[in-house]
């Protein structure tokens, strides 16, 4: 979507003195019954139970705001991946995740410091640390990076475990199918090891393409499972062309292979991890089988179609023009065709940032003037158009932007 900001304002809160703790942020004047929650926030201080504030920093605890993270191991997958093994600097466990959630880390790679998000491969119930799976991809800045220059020893920083692709039991059934590709087997492979960890009644089928035999991520710990649990995984490796000595299916995945590897969908919940730009295809295929677009969920770190590619953006406009971008009284130019996030931190900016597909928000900033276009990934919220704020990960700048982080 195109958004124009342009002379946006906030609307002003009353005036008043802020309520106590988590009542002080002045969005929450805004609501109704806000003078009621405040007046039993202060009765419940008074009467001797837990303050919010030291609730919320039990919470911060648990699922702390940054977390400092040291390499203690990588692990060889294939020519192509590998995984690494990182601990909490210093010892102790880590914070708890769900299987399907990511670490968002961030990366130093020459001048520029950015964040790319990784889906953690082990299981919620080992708790001294989290593997990262990485693959590498042509034109990776980040991956390629981190699998050339990484070794033991290295030191990271990374927001707590995010997402919200994860097994829901109340709505995902107990029977789920799973599209995978490349490294988009880690969350699979998470999932996988949470039910044989915690005993659950869960069974997925698994359809994993890779390019090459060699090159399948997990291969023989998939076979281990398909093999001795067939009441947890049932596995279809796929190749996206011949490879001497293979025996399995061959893509592409299309309807009919789904159909014959998955069996009849029947609404059981299909989740789908590996390249976006695939995304869109696959979604066609299943919707063929008759699945509908709700019983259908998507992990994505990255845009699928950026422009021009994105038949939504404006005729004739020319992705490759430079447009100039004010923040905190600094200006420089910038590619229309580029994410804002990306120009932002080449330039030396770092708004906070995690998923880099639209979902979490952490790094939308508020445009004072200027217009936007949205991915169709951006998840804009009523409240970030209301106060003129675009999600910067997938916003691309249409025009000059004064921006505020």
């Amino acid at each position: 979507m195109t958004t124009d900001h342009r002379g946006t304002q906030p609307p002003k809160t009353p005036d008043g003195p802020p309520g106590p703790g988590v009542a002080a942020n002045p969005l929450a004047r805004l609501f109704d019954g806000f003078d009621d929650v405040v007046a039993e926030l202060e009765r419940r201080a008074d009467a001797g139970s837990p303050h919010p504030d030291d609730a919320w920093a039990e919470a911060a605890a648990h699922h702390p705001r940054d977390l400092a993270l040291t390499v203690t191991e990588v692990i060889e997958e294939t020519a192509t991946a590998a995984t690494l093994r990182l601990r909490a600097t210093g010892g102790g466990p880590l914070p708890s995740f769900a299987a399907g959630q990511y670490l968002s880390l961030t990366v130093r790679v020459g001048a520029t410091v950015t964040s790319r998000a990784f889906s953690i491969s082990s299981s919620p119930a080992e708790r001294d640390y989290y593997d990262l799976t990485i693959r590498r991809l042509h034109g990776g800045l980040v991956s390629n990076h981190l699998l050339d220059t990484v070794r033991p020893g290295a030191g990271f920083t990374s927001d707590g475990p995010i997402g919200t692709f994860c097994h829901d039991p109340l709505f995902h059934g107990d029977d789920v199918v799973f599209l995978a590709g490349g490294s988009g087997v880690a969350p699979a492979m998470s999932m996988l090891r949470d039910v044989l960890d915690h005993g659950l009644d869960r069974r997925m089928t698994l359809v994993y393409g890779s390019r090459r035999a060699d090159d399948v991520i997990f291969r023989a710990e998939l076979e281990t499972i398909a093999r001795d649990r067939p009441d947890v995984l049932t596995l279809h490796q796929v190749l996206s062309a011949p490879d001497p000595g293979w025996d399995g299916a061959v893509g592409p995945l299309d309807a009919a292979l789904i159909a014959e590897l998955a069996g009849p969908l029947n609404d059981r919940m299909v989740y789908l991890c590996g390249p976006p730009g695939r995304y869109p295809y696959l979604i066609e295929q299943l919707r063929a089988l008759g699945q509908p677009r709700r019983r259908i969920r998507l992990e994505a770190n990255s845009v699928a179609l950026p422009p021009p590619a994105d038949p939504r953006w404006p005729a004739g406009l020319d992705p490759a023009g430079t447009v100039t971008v004010a923040v905190d009284g600094r200006r420089f130019d910038v590619p229309r065709g580029r994410p804002l996030l990306d120009s932002l931190e080449e330039n030396g900016v770092r708004p906070r940032a995690s998923c880099r597909s639209g979902e979490c928000a952490l790094c939308r900033v508020r445009v004072c003037s200027g217009r936007v276009f949205h991915a169709e990934e951006a998840r804009l919220r009523r409240s970030d158009q209301t106060f003129g704020h675009a999600h910067a990960c997938v916003a691309y700048p249409l025009e000059d932007l004064e921006i505020e982080i």
